[in-house]
């Protein structure tokens, strides 16, 4: 009945000793390498304070693409944190990077809708790109929640100042604007939006000794803002102090290349002092900046026409008011008649067409802008002087259209107007604001 004994297996045994010698193996060679084998190993965890004292010093040391890199980072480790979309949104201000300042303020707002610095960011980058009823709602409300928020009442300063200059203003602006210059002057004197905000008041004003004064000031604050440079640049043409505008404007180039204003700026600087060879080469850098802006078409043929290159003046003159497809296949959308800079392109291109002996186009711009601009006094000049030079024309010619000879004028047009973004100098300065 008892069951008989069963022998060990020499194979199991094998086996058995095999797998004890491949766990030592194991034990010895590669656990010392691995010492976690089958989990993730740990990584070190740079602190967000590390990105933002990266950003801090090289946002002091001008080096904002960099910073903003830096502050991203810190973003991304503390998501929570309004302080770093704050000062990310005005660093992009400062690079004229408007859409994504918005972006980050308005971030800030979410995270903490009493943030009054995050409004104020808001609507100073809403200003900059003429959102102005959304950018003054925002600087209200900054000011409202914090009321010793001096960089809220410049930022509504500087942007009711941009309305004037660019002939946007409602009535009341000027009084707003000095009277918010004020109240930051008051609370924070020597900051840099104070000086910024005082020096645009005293532009718009035309006391601009004093606006280059303030506008230094800034610049000793923060060398590194481009529309500060541009501001300085302005009130220098306006005391004919030319290769100082230059310089301002070259500066304000070199900080934001993609930015096309400071090349017209600088284009039309030279126009003025009959240098038309080097402002048709910084308008056609301005052209290539953005080639679908329609108004620096209307520039650089301007340039071209003064410097009687009519051909030229002709093909970049006709985007701008017909609009078409550039040479590059860029499309440009052409510009309504108006008051302000682009009746200055009709015209021109209405005494280009006459220099090449199209007076029938001509004559047809010419009676547009007597019939829509007739408040405009060099306007209304120009348009009537090309009616007159092309009925005289058929008239000697005893034709109803006139055949295409090539000549030049005899007759000195009258200066173009102030350019809209840019105010008109007046014959004396008002009193200090």
């Amino acid at each position: 009945m008892r069951q008989p004994k069963r022998r060990s297996s020499p194979f199991k045994l094998l086996a058995l000793v095999g797998i004890i010698a491949f766990l030592v193996y194991v034990n010895k060679t590669v656990e010392p390498l691995s010492p976690t084998l089958f989990l993730a190993s740990p990584t070190p965890t740079t602190s967000p304070e590390t990105f933002i004292t990266e950003a801090e010093n090289l946002a002091n040391e001008g080096k904002y693409s960099q910073a903003l890199q830096a502050y991203s980072k810190a973003i991304l480790a503390d998501p929570q944190n309004p302080a770093n979309y704050i000062a990310s949104a005005r660093l992009y201000i400062y690079s004229g990077k408007f859409e994504k300042a918005i972006e980050n303020a308005s971030n800030a707002v979410l995270l903490n809708q009493t943030s009054s610095m995050g409004e104020a960011l808001k609507g100073f980058a809403k200003g900059l790109m003429s959102q102005y009823l959304d950018s003054e709602g925002s600087l209200n409300r900054a000011i409202e929640l914090d009321p010793s928020n001096a960089s809220a009442y410049a930022y509504l300063s500087i942007i009711l100042s941009q309305k004037i200059v660019l002939g946007d203003e409602v009535l009341g602006d000027l009084d707003r604007s000095i009277e918010a210059s004020r109240k930051a002057e008051s609370i924070a004197p020597d900051s840099l939006e104070s000086h910024w905000a005082r020096g645009v008041v005293l532009e718009i004003t035309a006391n601009y000794e004093d606006a280059v004064t303030e506008l230094e000031k800034a610049v000793g604050v923060n060398s590194n803002i481009a529309e500060l440079h541009i501001a300085l640049g302005r009130n220098y043409r306006f005391l004919d102090k030319n290769d100082k505008a230059v310089e301002e404007f070259t500066r304000a180039n070199a900080l934001n290349p993609a930015d096309s204003y400071p090349e017209t700026l600088i284009s039309r600087t030279y126009a003025n002092i009959g240098e038309f060879a080097r402002a048709i080469q910084y308008a056609e850098q301005a052209v290539a900046d953005e080639p679908e802006d329609p108004y620096l078409y209307g520039n650089l043929g301007v340039m071209y026409k003064q410097n009687y290159e009519f051909n030229k003046a002709v093909l970049m003159l006709k985007l701008a008011v017909r609009g078409g497809l550039t040479p590059e296949g860029v499309e440009v959308k052409g510009l309504p008649l108006a008051y302000g800079r682009i009746v200055e392109y009709y015209y021109n291109y209405g005494l280009a067409l006459m220099e090449l002996g199209y007076c029938g186009e001509a004559t047809d711009i010419a009676q547009s802008i007597i019939q829509s601009i007739e408040n405009d006094e060099i306007a209304t000049y120009n348009a009537n002087y090309i009616l007159e030079r092309c009925y005289q024309k058929i008239n000697d010619l005893q034709l109803s259209k006139l055949p295409t000879p090539t000549f030049l004028p005899t007759w000195t047009p009258r200066p173009s107007p102030t350019p809209t973004r840019e105010p008109t100098p007046e014959p004396s300065p008002t009193p200090i604001p």
